[in-house]
């Protein structure tokens, strides 16, 4: 789900400071402190890290914690105290453990410890080396399987769709667009699922049409929902068992061509539409850069992007 909206909040500053206190020797006032808490500071940004990965607006995540917007505002600002009954409502809505939220997820158990302090400091590049290597010892396909399933990642408006469809016919494999999946195993519409039952149990349904299709599928081309990169385990299986390609773009184009194709949710009611829809591309870039290859369709005609796609898949270069 990815809508977009931002109330503001003001911070009591504390009592001013005495004035001798207050200006250096050559009686230039000192920059005032941050009066904010250093913890509360970097739960705040935990937060809004999590809300953004996972396409949630403040005004979404306020009714699905039933925590008021204003109250979420004081908290993602690192302002006012944070009750651990409000954290926990804040936690589930997120589909996260709380000890996620309070940056303590590594601390579970010895061997968790153990496998933090391996990590620390590495690159990225060495960290997927690891990652790779636990998704071997823990049963991952044989490289070459992989590489038989391909799936486009990135958000709305990238081309997965339009794009996909070609890429099967040319490959002559089955495409599946995974958002019909997700429907067909829920038995309802997306918006049901996300209205009705909450983002939680999307993301279940998500594991389940994913697993699905990984299962009936050997060869395929799979377009993925734009927040299949928020749900850790379901981002890994996709990793694990298909080649992917984040199809990229700018917040600008994404935003056109999805209300080009007639759809204006993302801008109704939400002046702000645009700054969430950045914060949202920003948050899951990272995410989205652990794909094997990389497509950036802005400004491109179909047919320029299209060459480029097939460029990147071993697929298609193999069929010329």
């Amino acid at each position: 789900m990815s809508a977009l909206d931002e109330p503001a909040a003001n911070a009591a500053l504390p009592p001013a400071a005495d004035a001798a206190d207050a200006a250096t020797e050559d009686d230039t006032p000192a920059p005032a402190a941050d009066p904010r808490d250093p913890f509360l500071t970097a739960l705040g940004e935990r937060v809004r890290s999590l809300r953004a990965r996972r396409g949630m607006t403040r005004r979404v995540l306020a009714r699905a914690s039933e925590v008021s917007e204003r109250h979420l505002a004081n908290l993602e600002l690192g302002v006012g105290n944070a009750s651990v009954l409000v954290l926990r409502q804040v936690s589930r809505a997120l589909d996260c453990p709380l000890t996620e939220l309070l940056g303590d997820e590594s601390s579970q158990s010895p061997e968790w410890m153990l496998i933090r302090n391996l990590l620390q400091g590495r690159s990225e590049a060495e960290m997927r080396k690891g990652r790779e290597a636990l998704s071997q010892l823990f049963g991952a396909p044989a490289p070459d399987a992989r590489l038989q399933r391909i799936a486009l990642i990135g958000l709305r408006g990238a081309g997965k769709s339009t794009l996909g469809r070609r890429l099967a016919e040319h490959l002559n494999v089955p495409f599946v667009e995974l958002n019909q999946e997700i429907e067909r195993v829920a038995g309802c519409s997306l918006g049901e699922i996300h209205n009705l039952l909450g983002s939680a149990a999307y993301r279940r349904y998500e594991r389940r049409a994913l697993e699905e299709t990984i299962q009936l599928y050997p060869d395929a081309v799979i377009a993925t929902p734009g927040g299949v990169v928020a749900d850790p385990a379901n981002f890994n299986l996709l990793l694990t068992h298909c080649y992917t390609v984040w199809l990229q773009a700018t917040p600008e184009e994404h935003m056109a061509r999805v209300m080009a194709q007639g759809d204006l949710r993302p801008m109704a009611g939400n002046r702000e539409a645009m700054d969430d829809l950045k914060r949202i591309l920003a948050e899951r870039a990272a995410f989205y850069g652990k794909a094997d290859a990389q497509v950036h369709t802005g400004g491109l005609s179909l047919e320029e992007a299209w060459r480029q796609l097939r460029q990147v898949c071993p697929q298609s270069r193999s069929l010329g």
